[in-house]
């Protein structure tokens, strides 16, 4: 089994390196883990206090959990992922039936924060972009898809992101084996990724 971590700021393109890197290989092979499915719950506090969690610090992550569903399945067992929805700020009822494969890809934004986890983690990228590259996707996909305003989006990004990222996540490239810069489409690196994986997974055959 071969575990990826795949981390970098919001708005970076790390989902997008990672249908890369999971198109070319065979379905059955392959589980994607979310960090953002394992933000904490917030059963206990009311919408308008949920709105105010600041889900760019370690502290909103249930690292804990995480750790736990990463251990099972590299032991071999199902796990339960959560799933969490953005528009209700927590998690809901049902949960995403995951099963162990040759490879597992962890991928968000602060999992590098964590050593527990990273210890867990074959290989580490980072995935980087340009500041304004990441504002411009976050404001496309917050507002499209989290049915977010837009000066929502902006005072989130000034207040609490950007600070984010520089403390949290930036410093967190000192930890990657491997950078892909994600300005424009990268077939190199992802060829690079792709090519540790098939080999690793020869080896293992």
């Amino acid at each position: 089994m071969l575990v990826l971590g795949i981390a970098g700021g919001t708005g970076s393109g790390k989902t997008t390196v990672v249908n890369q890197i999971v198109e070319e290989l065979p379905k059955d092979e392959v589980t994607v883990i979310s960090q953002d499915s394992y933000y904490n719950r917030t059963d206990q506090l009311t919408f308008e206090e949920r709105c105010e969690i600041n889900f760019d610090h370690p502290n909103a992550i249930d690292f804990e959990l995480l750790i736990s569903d990463l251990k099972k399945l590299k032991r071999g067992h199902v796990i339960e992922q959560p799933i969490y929805s953005f528009e209700l700020h927590n998690r809901i009822a049902e949960t995403l039936s995951t099963n162990p494969r040759k490879v597992i890809i962890v991928e968000g934004i602060l999992i590098f924060t964590n050593k527990i986890l990273r210890d867990l983690l074959d290989i580490k990228i980072f995935v980087h972009a340009d500041s304004d590259e990441r504002l411009i996707r976050r404001l496309k996909r917050d507002v499209s898809e989290r049915n977010r305003d837009l000066d929502e989006v902006l005072e989130r990004y000034q207040n609490t992101l950007k600070p984010m990222h520089q403390q949290f996540i930036e410093p967190t490239k000192n930890f990657a084996d491997l950078i892909i810069p994600n300005d424009k489409y990268n077939s190199v690196a992802v060829d690079i990724v792709r090519t540790v994986i098939n080999e690793r997974l020869k080896d293992d055959i």
